[in-house]
């Protein structure tokens, strides 16, 4: 033995052997992770290239599985502030108005993260079947199938690919605590860890004797543990053979996991076309409702777009405004009362409605900003690699409209707030509620 070997003692060569032990336990731990998640990897996201949605046209092959996520390694999302959304322009215009989005900036994250799951969580509890819901039925096997891939291509995606991909400080892959688990995603925020293969999820379900439709819902509840983030996922309807129109396919709401909903009822929008989704949208027929379809449509693989909206969150209105609250669905209603009309009444009924047209209006002597917000959605569309389904995701904000003031921006959307009713649609004053907030908020932003 060489002599620089005799001379270590033996206790140190034991905590030597008991050390490369523990290490080769670990590399053999993070091997086996690592080939459950490739194994996962290959199955969710690498797909054959296939051709089409258009009107029996065919594409160029598309990209097969989503692009590389770059990675926000040094991420503290508790120093982190939200995202700032001024959508403000002196007119609006009712258009598509997107733009091009990177894709690994596709979920963001910030200091609210942690409360806004939390305030998922409750109202999961409080109203199940308004936040979540899927467009099954037992009459519809094939498009029950097509929600199942979509819902699970997309799961398979957030838990296995992005959130680990884009922020490793946040979310950490670990082998499952059962073999049957694979691997599991790890929340470090809340503590939470779920198997980020649906299937495997999905199959321990059915084994514990839960019906499908309540699967997929657990899938979408898992989701809404690890993002804050509203999604809708829609198919062509009808189908792509039946097409014949060069206007573009109308595509249906198949699913959805809509917390925030603004001013509607999602579970009312389950299974309709975009334009009558939108039918309570000023002018969408006529300005949107053809370019929409054709760019739905159209969307390829790999292309991501982006897109902002704005209104104004009185007194008492919340993020969750499934029951109005946030647009008024019948404008024209609100211009009677006016001019001194009560809806459904006669003309020279006006000055007895005066009072109630004063209630519909906010003190603007009286107001002082408070409880009162810019609520702003950053929206973003893509297609799904394999299931070829669209999915319109949608982060909503809320700030204080004192800070928009205190930034300098007062008079920018006091302009914009007159500027509803000077583009294209008059009418969207009317259908946000201007004619209520209007004044109040514009008096505010300028004091």
């Amino acid at each position: 033995m060489h002599s620089y070997l005799a001379s270590i003692p033996l206790a140190p060569s034991l905590l030597g052997v008991a050390i490369l032990i523990c290490l080769g336990i670990y590399i053999r731990s993070s091997i086996r992770t690592r080939a459950q998640y490739n194994k996962f990897k290959h199955a969710y996201s690498t797909h054959p290239a296939t051709t089409t949605y258009q009107n029996e046209k065919q594409r160029a092959p598309e990209p097969d599985s989503y692009p590389p996520i770059a990675p926000l390694s040094n991420f503290n999302w508790e120093t982190t502030p939200p995202i700032a959304i001024r959508p403000f322009k002196p007119k609006y215009h009712l258009t598509m108005a997107i733009s091009t989005l990177n894709p690994s900036e596709l979920i963001p994250m910030d200091k609210t993260y942690k409360e806004r799951l939390a305030l998922r969580k409750s109202l999961l509890a409080s109203h199940p079947g308004v936040v979540r819901a899927l467009n099954t039925s037992r009459d519809t096997p094939e498009r029950n199938a097509r929600i199942r891939e979509a819902l699970c291509e997309w799961y398979a995606f957030i838990l296995g690919e992005y959130l680990p991909s884009r922020y490793p400080s946040m979310f950490r892959l670990l082998p499952g605590e059962k073999s049957e688990e694979g691997t599991v995603l790890e929340n470090s925020v809340t503590g939470v860890k779920a198997c980020i293969d649906p299937e495997v999820v999905l199959r321990s379900l059915s084994i514990g004797g839960k019906d499908e439709d309540g699967s997929l819902l657990y899938l979408m509840d898992i989701l809404s543990a690890y993002i804050d983030e509203d999604f809708l996922i829609l198919f062509p309807n009808p189908s792509p053979s039946t097409a014949s129109s060069d206007d573009g396919i109308p595509y249906t709401l198949q699913l959805y996991n809509t917390y925030y909903p603004a001013g509607f009822n999602p579970r009312e929008k389950l299974g309709l076309p975009l334009a009558n989704i939108h039918t309570p949208v000023p002018g969408y027929k006529e300005k949107l409702e053809k370019s929409m379809d054709r760019f739905f449509a159209k969307l390829e693989v790999g292309k991501f777009v982006l897109r902002a909206n704005w209104s104004i969150m009185t007194p008492g209105a919340r993020l969750f405004a499934a029951f109005g609250g946030l647009h008024d669905h019948s404008p024209e209603d609100f211009d009677a009362k006016k001019k001194g009309k009560g809806v459904g009444e006669g003309e020279g009924e006006g000055e007895g409605n005066k009072e109630a047209m004063e209630e519909e209006t906010m003190d603007v002597e009286g107001f002082d900003g408070s409880d009162t917000f810019l609520r702003c959605e950053r929206q973003t569309l893509h297609r799904l690699p394999k299931s070829k389904a669209l999915v319109f995701a949608f982060h909503t904000y809320a700030y204080p409209i004192k800070d928009v003031r205190d930034e300098g921006l007062g008079e920018v959307m006091a302009v914009a707030i007159d500027g509803l009713k000077e583009g294209n649609v008059p009418g969207i004053h009317a259908y946000k509620r201007g004619m209520y907030w209007g004044e109040a908020v514009k008096k505010f932003l300028r004091s």
